[in-house]
This record gives C-alpha cells, structure tokens and sequence, in this order.
C-alpha cells in the first residue's frame, strides 16, 4: 500500500466526530491492506512503530521537527516555529510548507515509510539529533502534503486520531470476521499480549483460531486485572462469599517479568519502567526462584527512618527519566507482591486465586524489597470490618477482596475484585478518576491561563467513549491550572473528538488523555451532562468537585471511572438517604 493512500484515511479519521465512522473508514482501510502490512498500518495508526510496551522511541521533540522541516522545504526554522505557535500543531505546519513544494504524488509504501521511522528510533550515539532530523527531512522531500501532516504527527507521539483500543479491535473483526461480534475473542488475546499488530497479523495470517491460541509471554505485558467497589462489609460479604482479603496500597502498579538473568518493568497503562526502579531489579534477581515468572505488584515510596510508607505523591516522585540513583537513595521502594500469572513456562491466569497463592508462596524468598502481601480467608462481616479498620489505621486507603476460586482476567473489571475503601457506605469520600475532555476560556485573572473551567467526563465501556460528568472551575491553583494549560495546548482539536459523547460545548476540545483525580461532595442528576444519560434519565454530575491529582503517569483514559461505577456510587448514595 502506498503511505499517500493510508495518509488518505488517517485524514478522513482525524475529521470524522463519529466513532461508529471510525470503525466503518477503519474496517475498509483494513480490508485493503495486505497481509505484510498490517501489523505496521495498525501501529502507525497508534501513533507506534511497536507496540505500547516495546521501549521504542523515535524521541523527537517539536523543535527537531521543526528543524527537519525547515530542511525539507528550504525554509528558515524560525518561521516554521512561528507558524507552528500560531497553528498550534506540527502536523498543519508540515502540510502548509509541503503544499508550496508541490509534490504532487508520492510512490513511498508504507513499508518503506516504516522503515525509515524504524531506523529513526534506532539512531543512537553521537549527533542523534542531526542524523534523525536528516532521516525525517528526506522522507518529507518524497511526499505530498497530507502524508506530510501525518507523518510529523508519528515521531511526535501525537497522531490527533483519538482512536481506543476497542475501535481498532471492533474494525479487524468487521474487517476480518464480518461483524464486530467477535471483538471479545479477539480481546481476551490482546489482554494477554497487549499488542494490537500481533493481534492483526495472527487474525490476517492464521484467523480466529491462531487469535485464540496465543499465550502469555514473559517480557510482554498482560493487561491488569482491575476492582469494582461495593459499599460496605455487609455487601461484600453478601455479593461474594467467603473472600481472600488483602490491604489496598495506593502506589505504582508494577508487572514484574523475570526470563533467567533479564528482568522488566512494565506500569499499568503498558510502558516499561525498568530503569526507573533499580532496587526492585536487584531483588527479582535475589529473591525469586523460578527461572520465569511474571508478578503483579504494588510499588511504593518507603522511609527507613520514619519506617512507614509515603503517599503516591511522593511515589510519583520515582517516575524520572536521569538522576535515578539518587532518587532510589532518596526515596527507596518496597514492592508487594499480590499474584502470580506465569512461571517456569507456565500460564497461570486459569488457575484459582487460591492456587496461585501457593504457588507465590513458594516463588518468592521473605524479608527483602520484595513483600509478598499478607492476605487471609474472612466470611463474615464483622470479621472484614475488622479488617478495614486495621488497614486503616495503618494508614492504609483500605482493602482489595476476591473471590478464592476466581481466576486472572486480564484487562477485567468485575466483581471477582472489589476494593472496600474508608468511608465509602454511601458518602462521596472516595476520589474518582474523570479524563479532561476540554476547557472553557477564563474571565478576568483566569485570561492568564486560557482556561477558567474544565469540561470533565468518565469512560463508558459498552460504548467506548467519554461523557461528560462535570465543569470543574474552582480549588486549581495557579500552578495547576499552568500546568493544564501546557499539556491540553498539545493536543487541542478544532473540532469534538470521535469518542467524545457531551451536549456542553467547552471553547476548546483536546484528546481525551490527561487523568485527573477529582474528589467531590456527592453525585446527583443532571440534564446538562450525558454520563449515564437515558430517554428516561438525565446525566450524572458531581456537585463541588476539586482537583486532588494528576493521575496520567499511572493510568490510560480507558482506566478512568467508569459510567457503570457511577451509577453504584449513587444508588449507594440514594438509599443511604
């Protein structure tokens, strides 16, 4: 395929507002593409050259860019810098120098194209800047100017599609399979190997079958399991059973994957954290016996002084990219270790949370930076009352419980998991996790900022897309409204993203990507907001909410609350009153 046809149907993504659209210009994209190329077609369209977890980086930043352009066209960087602050994005200042070049039409494939991104991410050592700017310019020279604006948008990291996982799941198997009902099949694999081209080319190459048939594979993810709440022991209890009970810490999810004397790190939202967290790289290699295995983990900041473990604030604090030695000596991290899900060659999402705690018990060695998490057996209420407020004067935020017989479901939200959190019998205490969806202009001081109000919204997972929960105006300071401003100017849209569901209109759309953790007095109904909506129902809103954090370094927008959680949270609400 040529990269001047995919530029094509990128554009008609980009400007689509329609996710069912996306899925039908995706699904005919798909069709055409052969099967050597679809593994690199459904990465590009990620924004990848690989898959989210692979530490491949092109790792150009927007004046780079610019440089390259300025190369490309004959043109002075200054003024390609000066177009970009005024068109504010990189991928419209490429097409507006490339249109005055007239390349007429371009023979590059995508293969080709790929490649040279390939070798872009590759390049390393000295004059790494110059040489990946020399890479980019002569593919520019070659093509005309919509392949021109996609393909600045790639090595930026920012592709302006706002296309989800399920999208692309739900267009192969229309493309493929006929009809979007086999998309649980094709993501019950992708759960297992977080790689979406793996998923495309076995489904291209093999058919569902081959889909079906793939494994877990130590160095590859698995997508984490994930807790749904109830409101009390009693629920608990009554929903559940007799339950298997371990403290909730809010740290860094950490998925530990050891293969003899290599060791990887890998966040909840897929990136590779390995070089971040040295310590718990030398106490795999300690404390675990198995020749391979794969952990699930909870990372925390601890203080040997003090003896007691810090806030996620301060855990944040570990996420760097230099000075890493001495943020370990600073602020060191103890890992618990919640379950066990591959070893010594062995998948064992299958196997009973009662089996796979054995089997944890005899993999990891005690007293070390490795902790495997205590946990016990409870049935009664009191019993787990108990519990909770144990866990919460330790200062802990509360509990996760599960049910013995219930195996790993990777990428699964159900209640299998349930986290049992302070104060969470029908009052609002508990924080939830809203996606800025845009803002809203400010008015007086707030002009300084360009924002005076955010539009937020939560994730509707039948649907796959984002509605709108709540404006947030008041309890930023000034810094973090800066701070808003600098990362939604990035990926500002003029127009309402595909996935977006809200009949507020903000002055401004940006891509659903940035987490924030908002706290709020209580939920109520609101005609004005589409979270939950019906013909019969207006919208969930929250009343009084504030922000507590920025939650994106450790959770994708699809992990944010959830409309169906919402709705728990005010029926918990409704009869408490």
């Amino acid at each position: 395929m040529k990269f001047t046809e995919l530029a094509k149907y990128l554009e008609k993504l980009e400007e689509t507002s329609s996710r069912l659209s996306l899925i039908e210009i995706l699904s005919e994209l798909f069709n055409k593409t052969p099967e050597e190329e679809i593994e690199k077609i459904v990465y590009l369209i990620q924004g990848r050259i690989a898959p989210f977890y692979a530490p491949v980086e092109m790792g150009m930043a927007e004046k780079s860019v610019a440089s390259a352009l300025a190369n490309a066209y004959g043109s002075d960087k200054e003024k390609v810098i000066n177009l970009f602050n005024k068109l504010g994005d990189m991928g419209k200042t490429a097409e507006q120098f490339s249109s005055k070049f007239k390349v007429q039409s371009s023979k590059l494939s995508v293969s080709e194209v790929f490649e040279v991104l390939t070798q872009i991410a590759e390049t390393s050592g000295e004059g790494t800047v110059e040489k990946r700017q020399a890479l980019l310019s002569g593919l520019l020279k070659k093509l005309d100017a919509i392949s021109a604006k996609h393909l600045v948008r790639i090595p930026l990291g920012n592709t302006r599609l706002g296309i989800g996982d399920p999208t692309i799941l739900d267009a192969l198997a229309t493309a493929k399979l006929g009809d979007k009902l086999n998309r649980k099949k094709l993501e019950g694999a992708y759960n297992r190997t977080s790689d979406l081209g793996l998923i495309a080319k076995t489904l291209w190459q093999k058919g569902l079958s081959g889909v079906e048939r793939l494994e877990v594979r130590v160095g590859s993810p698995i997508r984490s399991e994930l807790c749904e709440r109830l409101p009390n022991p009693e629920k608990v209890i009554e929903k559940m059973g007799e339950v298997d009970v371990q403290y909730k810490y809010d740290g860094f999810r950490v998925q530990i994957h050891k293969d003899g004397q290599n060791v990887r790190m890998f966040s909840r939202n897929l990136e590779e954290m390995t070089h971040m967290f040295p310590e718990l790289i030398k106490a795999t290699l300690d404390q675990i016996s198995a020749k391979t295995v794969i952990l699930d983990t909870e990372a925390l900041a601890y203080n040997p002084d003090s003896e007691e473990f810090l806030p996620f604030q301060e855990t944040t604090k570990r996420r760097r990219k230099h000075g890493i030695e001495a943020a370990a000596a600073r602020l060191p991290l103890k890992a618990f270790v919640f379950d066990i899900l591959y070893k010594d060659g062995q998948q064992l999402l299958d196997k009973t949370l009662v089996g796979r705690m054995k089997i944890l018990k005899d993999t990891i060695k005690e007293d070390g930076v490795l902790i495997r998490t205590k946990n016990q057996t409870v049935g009664e209420p009191k019993a787990l009352s108990l519990l909770l407020e144990d866990a919460i004067s330790k200062g802990l935020e509360g509990l996760v419980v599960k049910k013995l017989q219930s195996p790993y479901e990777a990428g699964g939200r159900n209640f299998n998991w349930v986290k049992l959190k302070r104060h969470s019998d029908g009052e609002l205490s508990d924080t939830i996790d809203c996606v800025i969806l845009g803002y809203i202009s400010g008015r007086g001081k707030r002009t300084e900022f360009g924002a005076g109000a955010l539009l937020v919204g939560v994730y509707d997972s039948e649907r796959d897309e984002f509605v709108s929960i709540s404006r947030i105006g008041t309890g930023l300071t000034d810094d973090e409204w800066r701070e808003i401003h600098r990362r939604a100017d990035k990926i500002s849209l003029d127009h309402k993203p595909a996935r977006v569901n809200s009949s507020i209109i903000p002055s401004v759309w940006i891509e659903p990507k940035i987490v924030i953790e908002v706290l709020a007095d209580e939920i109520t109904r609101s005609p004005l907001h589409t979270a939950g909506k019906t013909e019969k129902e207006p919208g969930f809103a929250l009343r009084f909410p504030r922000l507590v954090s920025f939650r994106t370094a450790d959770k994708k927008p699809e992990d944010a609350t959830q409309v169906s959680e919402i709705k728990r949270l005010y029926e918990q609400q409704y009869n408490k009153k």
